[in-house]
Order: structure tokens, then C-alpha cells, then sequence
């Protein structure tokens, strides 16, 4: 049995085992429940509080962080509107920039199209200019070519050929005959007869001279050898050595522009020369006929004296030798002066085909000029591009945000 005290009455009882298990379980259940509730009460207080304080921590932290990211924001925002500034100033500097090169650019398209027309303004003058003067240089020269130095404004041939002779006469053919052929009993006569005498008053040369010369404006144009037969038969009908046609004919033939033409395939010692070979000619011949001359009376002196005339005929052979190689020698020189005319003649005319190609080339250069836009000078330049096309995106803005106002 076990003794229980009332803790109301302070009275003992006594109950079995049993009773005090039952009592004892009841007592430690009520107290357990009490236990349990106080401390479920206690941990719905220190939960409750916890959460206060926890709510109140997070609070707080909330607010430090709402401060702090509002501190965050107002710093952002400064960043971005220094960044926005520094933008605005980056893009103002830049269509400066590009403005100015754009004005730079087009200053120097309009400043290269002033020099370019000065430019093509002086050398068209210079052109036309050097291409007068060409001109009128080949035209001089090719006049020269037919003429050389004839002079022949206002003279005829036969007076030019008479002016030559009488200016060396007294000089070079002191006791020559040199007249016109006035004697026409025969039908026919020549235009100039030349003699030349020795000391002794012996003729030992004689040449018949026919001059032809014909207007560039004849319809029918002659040949040299239309008149060959007849001048022919008047040197034989006076009784002239030589025949020498003087002859402005055939002015573009090569055979009688390289000087004196031998025509003795036609008839004996005949010859062809333009007018600058008209004293040429009677000096050759006249020459040969004294040294002949010499040679004949030193011939008779020494049949005369019946001497050996071998070593005379050497000479002789020396002497017709010497004479060709005199005469090869004048031709190749006025051949060579021909030619050297042909060759100035030819340098002018490659003068004024450059001078053509020059202006052709002028005419090229102004119409690529005329193509030059802002598409081609920036083509294969991507920099300039973007820029241009940045100015041009900039300037629409600039245009819509002041329509906007």
C-alpha cells in the first residue's frame, strides 16, 4: 500500500498499488498536459516573437536595401546621364566631324573643278594654239618640199631661174651666155640657152633649158615626160650639149624630188631638176666640160708629139670616175636634205596627232570628272560611308525633332 497526503487537507490515505498507478498517471498526465501546454504556449510566444523580430529584421534589411538600390538607382541614373552626355557630345563631335569633312570635301571638289576648268581652259588655248602653229608649220614645210627655196610669189619659173643665174653671174659664170631662146624659126624653141666660153673665147659647154611649171588648180595635171621629145629637138636643132627640164611637175613623185633624175635611158645627156638644182646643174656640167675641155687639148698635144696617150686615157677614166662619184655624192646630199624635210614634216604631224589625243584625253578626263559623287569617292571606303551615313541618319533626326516642335 502507499500513503498519499491531500495537499488540500494535509489528510493521509492509503492506496493500493494499483489506485497509486492510476493516481500517479493521472498526476503525471495533468502535469504533463500543464507542461506541455505551457510550453506550447511558450513556443507559440517565443515563435511569435521570433517572427516578430524576424519580421522586424527584414524590415529593416528590407529598408537598408531599398535604401541601398535606391542610392544604386540615383548613381546608375547619374552613370547614365554623364553616359547619355558623353553620347550626345560623342555623336555631336562625330557629325561635327564629318560635316566638316564633308565641307572640306566638297570645298576641294569645288576648288579641283575651278583648277580642273582653268586647267582645261589654258590647255585647250595651248592646244589650239600649238596646233596652228603645226599646221601652218607642215603646210610651210610641205611648200618647202615642192619649192625649197625658190621664192616664187609673184615670179614665174623661167624669172626665178633668170633671177638665180644673174645673181652668180659675175662671180661664178663670168663668160657665160645665158638668154632666152628667141629664135623660133624652126617651129620650135626652148626657154634658156647657157654657153660658157675659155679664155680663149672657145665654147666648151652649151646647155638648152625647158621650165615647166603648172597651177596646183589645172584640172588636167602634166608630166614631166610629155615634154622630153621636144626639148630634145631643140637643143639639137640649136645645137646645145645638154637638155635640162627645170620642172615644178609631178610635185609628190619620190623619183623627182630626190634632185637631179638622169633621163639619159630616153635621150642622151638629158636631165630632170626641180628649181633649187638649177645652179647645181650648170656648175656639175659646166665643170665636167672644162675638165674635158683640159683634157682633150692635153689629148691633141700629145698625138701631136705622137706620145704614148695611155697614161691620158687613165686620167681621162679618172676623170669620168671622179665625176660620177661627184654627182652620186650631190644626189645622196640633196636626197638627205629631202629626207631630213620628210622627217620634220612626219615629227610635225605626230605632234599633231598627240596634240589631238591630248584634247581627246582632256575630254575623257571632264566627263569622269562630271561622274565624281559622294557613292563613288566613299566606294571600297567603308569609314567614310558609315560616316556619311551616320550624318545623314543624324540630320533626319535633327529634322523630325524640330517638325515635332
Amino acid at each position: 500500500m502507499n500513503e498519499i497526503i491531500c495537499p488540500h487537507c494535509h489528510k493521509a490515505f492509503k492506496v493500493d498499488e494499483s489506485g497509486y498507478a492510476d493516481l500517479l498517471k493521472q498526476v503525471r498526465d495533468k502535469e504533463f498536459n500543464k507542461q506541455l501546454h505551457d510550453r506550447l504556449e511558450a513556443a507559440e510566444r517565443d515563435k511569435a516573437n521570433a517572427i516578430e523580430l524576424e519580421r522586424a529584421r527584414q524590415a529593416t534589411l528590407q529598408q537598408q536595401s531599398v535604401s541601398a538600390l535606391q542610392q544604386e538607382i540615383q548613381q546608375l541614373k547619374g552613370q547614365l546621364g554623364a553616359f547619355d552626355t558623353q553620347r550626345q557630345l560623342a555623336v555631336i563631335q562625330a557629325v561635327n566631324a564629318i560635316e566638316k569633312e564633308r565641307d572640306e570635301l566638297r570645298g576641294k571638289l569645288e576648288t579641283t573643278e575651278l583648277q580642273k576648268s582653268v586647267s582645261e581652259q589654258e590647255l585647250r588655248t595651248q592646244f589650239e594654239l600649238r596646233l596652228k602653229d603645226r599646221e601652218e608649220e607642215i603646210i610651210r614645210l610641205r611648200d618647202m618640199k615642192a619649192k625649197l627655196s625658190t621664192k616664187m610669189v609673184g615670179e614665174t619659173l623661167e624669172q626665178h631661174c633668170e633671177t638665180e643665174f644673174n645673181r652668180l653671174r659675175a662671180t661664178a659664170f663670168p663668160r657665160a651666155y645665158f638668154e632666152k631662146d628667141n629664135d623660133a624659126r624652126t617651129g620650135s624653141k626652148g626657154d634658156y640657152i647657157f654657153r660658157d666660153y675659155d679664155e680663149a673665147g672657145t665654147e666648151y659647154v652649151s646647155i638648152m633649158f625647158d621650165m615647166k611649171n603648172e597651177d596646183d588648180r589645172t584640172a588636167t595635171k602634166k608630166k614631166n615626160e610629155d615634154f622630153l621629145k621636144e626639148l630634145d629637138r631643140d637643143r639639137n636643132e640649136k645645137g646645145c650639149e645638154y637638155a635640162v627640164l627645170v620642172s615644178m611637175l609631178e610635185p609628190d613623185s619620190d623619183l623627182f624630188n630626190t634632185g637631179i633624175v638622169d633621163m639619159l635611158h630616153r635621150y642622151p645627156k638629158m636631165y630632170v631638176v626641180r628649181p633649187q638644182f638649177f645652179i647645181p646643174m650648170i656648175t656639175l656640167l659646166r665643170n665636167a666640160a672644162q675638165n674635158s675641155a683640159q683634157y682633150k687639148s692635153e689629148l691633141a698635144l700629145v698625138r701631136a708629139q705622137n706620145i704614148d696617150i695611155t697614161n691620158f686615157e687613165d686620167k681621162l677614166e679618172k676623170f669620168k670616175d671622179a665625176f660620177g662619184r661627184n654627182y652620186d655624192l650631190a644626189s645622196r646630199q640633196f636626197q638627205k636634205a629631202i629626207d631630213e624635210i620628210d622627217k620634220s614634216i612626219g615629227n610635225l604631224q605626230k605632234t599633231k596627232d598627240a596634240l589631238l589625243s591630248a584634247g581627246n584625253n582632256l575630254r575623257l578626263a571632264n566627263e569622269k570628272a562630271q561622274d565624281v559623287t559622294i557613292k563613288r569617292l566613299t566606294h571600297k571606303n567603308p569609314t567614310m560611308k558609315q560616316k556619311f551615313a551616320d550624318a545623314r541618319t543624324s540630320g533626319r533626326q535633327s529634322a523630325d525633332e524640330d517638325d515635332a516642335d
